[in-house]
């Protein structure tokens, strides 16, 4: 977390309270029915991570547009739209199989930071950040996956 500012830093990990609430309903059942009952079923496992999850990599897609702007090329454009193209048509059929792609989506997000990062468009510090926080959110998935 070395040389991450503290605004991103704090917002990131802010943003990891969903995906951690949905796996401790997951994963404590007393808690998920509590839940269940007093916030809805909205906001228990499984369909706070999908549905935030989906939210989440249609985010990371224009925070990645944001990042195309400052470049001459068409090309990180069109890798920017990635992340929502794949929200969008691979979160379905079930919570285990939407669980699964998620966890696929935000893995391939990493390596489209990775490649911002390598080219330059993305901030120095921009990876610590996003190795961080996608590790969390892919294991908040395991808990719907196994």
């Amino acid at each position: 977390m070395h040389g991450i500012p503290k605004g991103p830093l704090l917002l990131g990990l802010a943003g990891l309270l969903p995906f951690l609430w949905g796996a401790l309903t997951a994963l404590l059942p007393d808690l998920g029915a509590w839940a269940n009952v007093a916030l809805s079923g909205r906001f228990t496992a499984p369909f706070v991570q999908l549905s935030y999850g989906s939210v989440i990599l249609s985010f990371m897609s224009g925070v990645l547009w944001g990042f195309a702007t400052r470049q001459g090329s068409w090309v990180p454009y069109a890798l920017s739209v990635i992340p929502a193209l794949w929200a969008f048509f691979m979160v379905g059929g079930g919570p285990t199989s939407a669980a699964v792609n998620l966890c696929a989506g935000f893995l391939g997000l990493l390596l489209l930071d990775w490649q911002f990062a390598k080219q330059g468009w993305a901030p120095e510090w921009w990876m610590r950040l996003r190795v961080l926080l996608t590790g969390v959110v892919v294991l908040s998935y395991l808990p719907l996956i196994l």
